[in-house]
């Protein structure tokens, strides 16, 4: 799995605080098996209208993505996988 290019995107939102993020993100059925941490059980939450479960490249992390607050466009990157990325780790 190293080195394995992935499709994945890069946005600016603006968080409910006010704050301007910018986050790059695999949507979570791209993902790779074995890159995401063993679910815990339970369904997916239901979400509000314009939000999304996403997958926090950069901090191996699920994170929502709010897309009726996008800043511009989201770009689409190719990003390597590596082992740090694994599992959350």
């Amino acid at each position: 799995m190293r080195g394995e290019k992935m499709k994945a995107y890069v946005g600016t939102f603006m968080k409910k605080s006010g704050e301007v993020r910018t986050m790059t993100f695999m949507k979570v059925d791209d993902v790779p098996e074995g890159i995401l941490p063993e679910a815990k059980g339970g369904k997916r939450p239901k979400l509000q209208e314009g939000m999304e479960l996403v997958w926090d490249v950069e901090n191996s992390a699920y994170r929502m993505f709010n897309h009726k607050t996008v800043v511009g466009k989201l770009e689409v990157v190719e990003v390597n996988l590596t082992q740090t990325q694994k599992q959350g780790v």
